[in-house]
C-alpha cells in the first residue's frame, strides 16, 4: 500500500495476461470524510490486503470504471456485502453474473458529491470509462485512457510492440487500438480532456504503469495530444 495523497491509497496487484502481455493491476482507495471508502478498480483478495482496508475504514462503494475493470468485484462484495457496486456504461450489460446497484454518469452521485468529480470519457463505441477527480488533493483518476508502462516491465519481444502501441514511459498514452476506436467519436473525447482541463489536476493515478506526482496536467495534454488531430489525418503513434 502507498499513501499517495492525503487520504488516497493505492495498491498494486498481481499482473494479468491481456494479449500475451503482463498488465499490471492496481486500485485506489479514497477515504471520504465521512469516513466511508470508495474503491477504485478493486483487486484481488488476499488476508494481508483485507487486514490493511479494514484498517483505514468502511468498504462503502466499488467502481467497475470500465468494461476491463470488473474482475475481482464479486470477491469484494462477498467480503463486503453492504458497499454498494457501480459501473461504467456497458458494464452491467457485459457482465450479467455480477450485480451492480447503479451506473455512472457524467453526473456525481450524492454519496461522494463535492469531493470526487466525474465524467464519462465518451467517442468510442468499445471503451467508455469512467473518469475521476479528487478535488481535495487534486488527483486524476484513469484507468486505461493512459498507460505508461516503464520499458523494463516487458521482455525484450514485448518492448517493441508497447513502444508502437504508446504506452512506454515517460510518454505513455491510450493504446493505439482504443484511439483507433475514436476515429468517428473524437469531438466527444475532446470534451472529456476540456472538462481535466478545467480540473488542473496536479497528480496523476493509471491503474497500468508509472503515475505521476507533479504537474499533471502537463503530462495529460501530451497524452491526450490525439484528440486535436482532424479526423481525416491518419493517426499518430
Amino acid at each position: 500500500m502507498i499513501s499517495f495523497a492525503p487520504d488516497i491509497f493505492v495498491f498494486d496487484g498481481p499482473a494479468v495476461s491481456f494479449y500475451g502481455m503482463p498488465y499490471t493491476t492496481r486500485m485506489t482507495i479514497v477515504r471520504l470524510k465521512n469516513g466511508k471508502l470508495w474503491v477504485h478498480s478493486p483487486i484481488e483478495l488476499h488476508d494481508e490486503l483485507i487486514t490493511q482496508v479494514n484498517a483505514l475504514g468502511e468498504v462503502a462503494y466499488l467502481i467497475a470504471p470500465n468494461k476491463l475493470h470488473h474482475l475481482f468485484v464479486a470477491s469484494w462484495q462477498a467480503r463486503w456485502p453492504a458497499a454498494s457496486a457501480w459501473a461504467a456504461p456497458g458494464v452491467a450489460a457485459k457482465c450479467q453474473h455480477l450485480h451492480f446497484d447503479a451506473e455512472l454518469t457524467d453526473k456525481v452521485p450524492a454519496e461522494w458529491q463535492g469531493e470526487i468529480e466525474q465524467c464519462i470519457f465518451k467517442g468510442s463505441p468499445v471503451m467508455e470509462e469512467a473518469v475521476f477527480f479528487h478535488k481535495g488533493s487534486r488527483t486524476l483518476i484513469l484507468t486505461d485512457l493512459i498507460e505508461n508502462f516503464s520499458p523494463g516491465h516487458f521482455t525484450a519481444w514485448q518492448r517493441p510492440i508497447a513502444r508502437i502501441t504508446g504506452i512506454l514511459a515517460p510518454n505513455g498514452k491510450t493504446p493505439l487500438d482504443w484511439r483507433l476506436s475514436f476515429m468517428k467519436g473524437r469531438h466527444k473525447a475532446k470534451e472529456a480532456v476540456a472538462q481535466f482541463r478545467s480540473w488542473q489536476p496536479e497528480h496523476l493515478i493509471v491503474a497500468h504503469g508509472e503515475c505521476v506526482h507533479h504537474n499533471a496536467m502537463a503530462f495529460v495534454e501530451r497524452s491526450f495530444s490525439w484528440v486535436g488531430l482532424p479526423e481525416t489525418e491518419p493517426e499518430a503513434v
